[in-house]
């Protein structure tokens, strides 16, 4: 029953779509088939010729296409005819018909695939036409719809379609003449645009010339820079040049800039690059143009920022024109910056902005840094050669300005400072000439009349200028810049000095009274200028005072003791006389004095010079009548000597001091003095001295010193027996 009811349905179902009966239908799918079978074999003897035997063949895959198109209605008409529930109907009442609906959907996706080749054919001869005219855009998207159909990438394509495309023979052959074509149109873009953008340099044994030529062809150059940008271009053979020849010695070195809006008759824009390539700082002849707005940084000549910004912005200019949009994301100087960004703004900031930072506050004041690289920054922006958001080297440079001030300013200082403590302290000038010692006493402010190192007022003169920076630019939330400076200053100097001038100070008597004048002289300096904000003013004087003297009391130190060892050798050549060595190392003594008088009286404060001498002085004579008491006997010949001994001290020591009577600061001067007249005094006038504890002897000697000096003097006597006992 169900076989019979099938039967009645077909007639019904093929009447509907065109077909009297199955017999037309079988008729209808053989002749398609057929019909078919003889395109395919006409597809494939073309698509052989073309790509495997490579002869000469003018047939246009065209033609092809529309007869492919042709049949494939016919056989979708056919497929339609023969619909799911006819199929199923065929399935049970025929399966030869059946067999051939199968075999029409076969037909039908060789069909396809003869399509997609002749499609990629038609876009092979399409690219020559284009090529023809020199249109790369246009042979940039065919040979992007050509690698699109070839791989498949895109969706209009079935995936059985390109399964049995890619198991052809002539799929490798297709691939090969895809990447010849890519390949050349890649070659053709470098040339055109290696014709529109000439990029030369010149080498001599010195220096380097380069030039840029960039067409004014605006419309030819945009369209070959977008299509060359936007078929996968490497560009780092173009930025190593812009970064090695252009854009490193643009920050690094002074260039000699020159540019034509004219070149070639007026069809290319020109920019003329020449420097010195010598590591000295010598530049040639090329860049003397620019060495007056340089500046010298070691051996190396340093152009000045505004003429980097300048010729760096004149660069960009010039390269402008190959600067459009390749991407919705991104610019030709995008790509360029990927490459040459980074090494790009350590220069700009280490080797060319950090260095123009102002060292000085008058610098400080009259500087545009700050808006200048602000102004550059948005110029690079506008060019897309940085991201302002992502590359902050240039914000942070700004940002950190002011730190960058205070350690250039600081460094500044700090290298004065050292280069004037290197300085011989020998050299010497007079300072505060009219302040006399009595002037000074009575004025405690007053710095008294005494020599200094010339580098110590020249130091004082570096300070007094710090002092005098204005400080208008600095806002009231903003750190004094020079604030600290002085303490760093004089610290240096304390530090560094006696360690620079170690061997000096310790052997040359004059150096360690400079250095102590001029530590004083600093000290008076702090002081004047206590209510100036002088950081830790306290304990600078006190470091600077204690410092000074401390330096200087070694010296006096040392001094004493040559005077001590001269004295050691002091000794009387017998119990009877004195001898002429002990008056010979006295008179040497003398001579060691005269001569540090010579060294120290016009360089010491007077009342500095007076102290010292007469300690000096104290430790000398004090030495030479300890020495005296030695003896257990004197003779009126020796007492004679001694007394003739001493005369010589009372008379050359006076002669030490500016004013003889400051001798009298010596504290053992009138013990000396005592001491001769005693050496002449009968045993009653030293008694009447004494004068039971009451005489002048008492302010200098004790009761033993005057019993024993008599025994000495004296013959054991009753008188002197006497004599002792009155001397208590």
């Amino acid at each position: 029953m169900a076989a019979s009811a099938q039967m009645k349905i077909l007639p019904e179902m093929f009447q509907g779509n065109g077909c009297a009966s199955l017999d037309d239908t079988k008729s209808t799918v053989s002749k398609v088939q057929t019909r078919t079978e003889r395109f395919q074999e006409r597809v494939r003897k073309h698509i052989s010729e073309n790509y495997s035997e490579f002869m000469t063949n003018h047939t246009s895959p065209d033609i092809f296409l529309e007869e492919s198109s042709s049949l494939g209605r016919e056989i979708n008409d056919l497929l339609e005819t023969v619909g799911t529930e006819g199929l199923a109907a065929l399935n049970g009442s025929s399966q030869k018909l059946a067999d051939n609906s199968r075999e029409l959907r076969e037909l039908m996706l060789g069909l396809q695939v003869s399509e997609h080749i002749l499609r990629i054919d038609e876009l092979f001869q399409y690219v020559e036409e284009a090529k023809g005219t020199k249109d790369y855009l246009v042979v940039l998207d065919l040979v992007g719809s050509l690698r699109s159909l070839i791989y498949g990438e895109g969706e209009a394509t079935s995936q059985d379609v390109m399964r049995v495309f890619q198991a052809l023979e002539c799929y490798e052959t297709i691939k090969v003449k895809y990447h010849v074509q890519a390949h050349l149109l890649q070659q053709n873009m470098q040339e055109r645009f290696d014709r529109l953008v000439q990029l030369n340099c010149k080498s001599y044994p010195n220096s380097k010339c380069v030039t840029l030529l960039v067409s004014k062809e605006e419309a030819q150059l945009q369209d070959i820079v977008v299509a060359l940008f936007q078929e996968r271009y490497n560009p780092v053979k173009l930025c190593e040049f812009l970064l090695e020849n252009c854009i490193e010695p643009l920050i690094l070195k002074p260039v000699g800039v020159e540019c034509n809006d004219n070149a070639e008759a007026g069809t290319y824009i020109q920019l003329s690059l020449s420097y010195s390539t010598k590591e000295s700082g010598t530049a040639t002849a090329t860049a003397t143009a620019t060495a007056a707005n340089s500046t010298a940084t070691g051996t190396q000549l340093r152009p000045n920022y505004k003429q980097v910004l300048e010729h760096f912005t004149l660069l960009l200019q010039t390269l402008s024109g190959i600067n459009h949009s390749v991407s919705s994301t991104q610019h030709v100087f995008s790509i360029i910056g990927d490459h040459v960004r980074d090494r790009m703004m350590q220069l700009l900031v280490n080797e060319c902005l950090i260095p123009a930072v102002p060292e000085t506050m008058e610098e400080y004041q009259t500087s545009t840094l700050c808006e200048d690289v602000a102004h550059f920054e948005q110029f690079l922006a506008d060019s897309f050669l940085i991201n302002p958001d992502v590359d902050r080297g240039l914000s942070q440079f700004i940002e950190q300005y002011e730190t960058y001030y205070r350690n250039r300013l600081f460094s500044r200082v700090l290298e004065s400072t050292r280069e004037i403590i290197q300085r011989d302290l020998q050299e010497m000038v007079l300072v505060a000439p009219n302040n006399l010692s009595t002037d000074v006493t009575g004025d405690p402010f007053l710095f008294p009349r005494c020599m200094v190192s010339k580098s110590a007022q020249d130091f004082v003169k570096l300070m007094d200028r710090i002092m005098r920076q204005p400080t208008e630019k600095v806002g009231e939330d903003e750190a004094d810049p020079l604030a600290g400076v002085i303490g760093m200053m004089l610290q240096t100097y304390i530090d560094e000095v006696p360690k620079v001038h170690k061997k000096l100070l310790e052997s040359i008597p004059q150096q360690s009274v400079l250095f102590h004048n001029n530590c004083m002289y600093f000290t008076h300096w702090v002081a004047q200028h206590a209510n100036k904000g002088i950081e830790s003013f306290p304990a600078l004087v006190k470091t600077l005072q204690a410092t000074g003297a401390n330096h200087f009391r070694v010296q006096v130190t040392y001094q004493t003791s040559i005077l001590m060892d001269i004295m050691d050798g002091f000794e009387f050549e017998s119990p009877h006389t004195l001898g002429t060595g002990p008056l010979k190392l006295v008179r040497q003594c003398l001579r060691q004095l005269e001569l540090l008088k010579n060294v120290w009286q016009n360089v010491l404060p007077d009342k500095v010079y007076n102290s010292t001498f007469a300690e000096l002085l104290h430790s000398f004579t004090n030495e030479l009548v300890r020495r005296v008491f030695t003896q257990r006997d004197i003779s009126a010949t020796m007492a004679s000597d001694v007394s003739d001994l001493i005369d010589v001290v009372l008379e050359k020591a006076p002669k030490l001091f500016r004013e003889a009577h400051k001798v009298h600061q010596v504290r053992s001067w009138m013990k000396l003095q005592q001491l001769k007249t005693m050496m002449n005094a009968s045993l009653k006038e030293i008694t009447e001295l004494w004068c039971d504890g009451a005489g002048p002897l008492t302010a200098n000697y004790k009761a033993d010193e005057i019993r024993f000096l008599i025994r000495a003097l004296f013959q054991d006597t009753d008188r002197r027996a006497k004599a002792i006992t009155q001397i208590v």
